[in-house]
């Protein structure tokens, strides 16, 4: 149907900086020798995939109709002369999802049409990949799963409704890395949308909505009616290449995001909302997961902004899968009960090299939160954040090695997490409670804390206390109000805490679609 193709049409306004960035590749009178020095950081067919996966907002231009109500790209259409058959960006095949015989009233179920669909566009993963859009309308569902060199692509006025038919949404094995479900042992419910062993998928839009239906599931579990723990909104598994861009998730059953076991995974330009008091609706949550980049994210939400994991005690242990490379900006968060971005506290796999810079919160509990215990194993190091702004807070930095919550009473007493060279710097926070809370472990004391360039307002109140600090070592520099004796001052004139020079691969491939 030409729907598709009126729907990408409509969208050329909303092309932005990502299609913008495309154009500018696409048409840039550079020598060979320059491209190469663009790409020397990174491998070729990953830069291909980021640069080339904006061009989807200008599908419409490069496709024609072909058969089966499909429309395939043209032989003489306008395209990347670096853009080999199969490649992401303009997918060679496209489909609306009404082509399938789907209603949009919001009350029909549509979850045999959301299978169909991509079982039939994941026949042409080796013929340039396929694109389906969701075109305005309400589509209610049961979960879903998507499929290699695929693109789901929602209009602005699409909303796919997530089913509250408990029927739709099967029981599933746990993680291996958590052993169990998080909420309960055992299984737990089926994400909603969800992909594992993927190469190359897309999940974006002219800022369309994926509705999870939360409050159903959010009721039950307050009430203890759920026999498995809750699904998330969105789960990619064991892949690589993922774009999740220009959407909004909103009133998920649990986690929003959660890319686990991928890699080359970017999440850019997402809305993510739930109330602040629905439980466990983390908004981004890479885990076991490297090179992540997150930029340009909204998030309010009844639990961590941003939660970066690595698996659950003895269970994350044997998985051995660390998050890392891991770069976060432009992030605004809204909180109360929760931590603006968190780094575990299943970190039993280990985290290591998180870069976040221009980050901004309001009515946040806490601006960096660091959680583990005995049992987790494994290391928090290398983390660095510069430039937060942040205002109404209990906490500006928190971290605790007594998060005590285990998976089950098999955990190994003598696994005892190791956390190492965290420096924030260029920090301004207003009306605080405590400026900070930071808890070591006796056994393992939390070493190499930097703090530089910090001005903390801390709230008038009873309480005098403005640093509790317990079993950690560290160092500080104008820092306001003076820190604890165990941040050691070194004086106004000391260079301030470190953050890496060097590029993470991920960066590369962003940037060079924005030169």
């Amino acid at each position: 149907m030409e729907e598709a193709i009126l729907v990408l049409e409509e969208a050329a306004g909303f092309r932005g900086g990502l299609a913008r960035a495309w154009w500018r590749w696409r048409s840039a009178a550079v020598s060979q020798s320059e491209r190469k020095q663009r790409t020397a950081k990174v491998s070729r067919s990953v830069i291909l995939w980021m640069v080339a996966v904006v061009g989807l907002m200008g599908a419409a231009e490069c496709t024609r109709l072909g058969h089966h109500g499909h429309h395939h790209r043209s032989a003489s259409s306008s395209w990347p002369e670096w853009a080999a058959a199969g490649d992401a960006g303009c997918r060679a095949h496209m489909a609306s999802l009404t082509d399938f015989g789907a209603v949009g009233d919001g009350t029909t179920s549509n979850t045999h049409v959301f299978a169909a669909a991509v079982a039939s566009l994941s026949r042409f993963a080796a013929d340039g990949g396929a694109m389906l859009v969701v075109p305005p309308g309400k589509w209610l569902t049961g979960p879903f799963n998507l499929t290699s060199n695929f693109t789901l692509f929602l209009h602005r006025d699409a909303e796919i409704l997530a089913s509250q038919d408990m029927n739709e949404w099967p029981v599933i094995d746990p993680l291996p890395s958590y052993g169990r479900g998080r909420d309960l042992p055992g299984g737990r419910y089926s994400n909603f949308i969800m992909g594992s062993n993927l190469t190359d998928v897309v999940i974006t839009g002219d800022n369309g909505t994926i509705n999870g239906q939360g409050k159903f599931w959010w009721d039950k579990f307050h009430n203890n009616q759920l026999k498995y723990t809750r699904g998330y909104l969105l789960e990619i598994m064991y892949s690589d290449r993922v774009l999740i861009s220009n959407l909004t998730f909103k009133d998920s059953p649990s986690w929003n995001l959660h890319p686990v076991y991928s890699s080359n995974v970017v999440v850019s330009n997402v809305t993510v909302l739930a109330p602040v008091d629905s439980p466990n609706t983390d908004g981004i949550d890479p885990d076991s997961s490297s090179h992540v980049l997150i930029e340009d994210c909204f998030i309010v939400s009844g639990d961590d902004c941003i939660a970066i994991k690595s698996g659950w005690d003895e269970y994350g242990i044997a998985f051995n899968m660390p998050t890392e490379h891991v770069s976060i900006r432009r992030l605004t968060c809204i909180s109360p009960f929760s931590a603006t971005i968190a780094l575990g506290s299943e970190m039993s796999g280990g985290i290591q090299d998180v870069r976040a810079e221009n980050i901004t919160a309001i009515n946040t509990e806490s601006g960096v939160r660091i959680k583990t215990a005995i049992g987790r194993g494994a290391f928090v190091k290398d983390i660095f954040v510069r430039g937060m702004t942040l205002n109404t807070m209990k906490y500006v930095f928190w971290m605790t090695g007594n998060y005590g919550q285990h998976p089950d009473d098999k955990y190994d007493p003598n696994a005892i997490p190791v956390v190492q060279n965290i420096s924030y710097s260029n920090v301004i926070a207003k009306n605080v409670t405590i400026a900070g809370h930071l808890e070591g472990l006796q056994k393992s004391p939390f070493t190499e804390i930097c703090l530089s360039n910090v001005t903390i307002d801390v709230a008038q109140s009873k309480k005098k206390l403005k640093w509790n600090c317990t079993d950690i070592e560290g160092v500080s520099s104008a820092v306001t109000p003076t820190p604890c004796a165990l941040l050691k001052d070194q004086g106004t004139g000391a260079a301030p805490c470190p953050f890496p020079t060097d590029t993470l691969p991920i960066d590369t491939v962003h940037d060079c679609r924005k030169s």
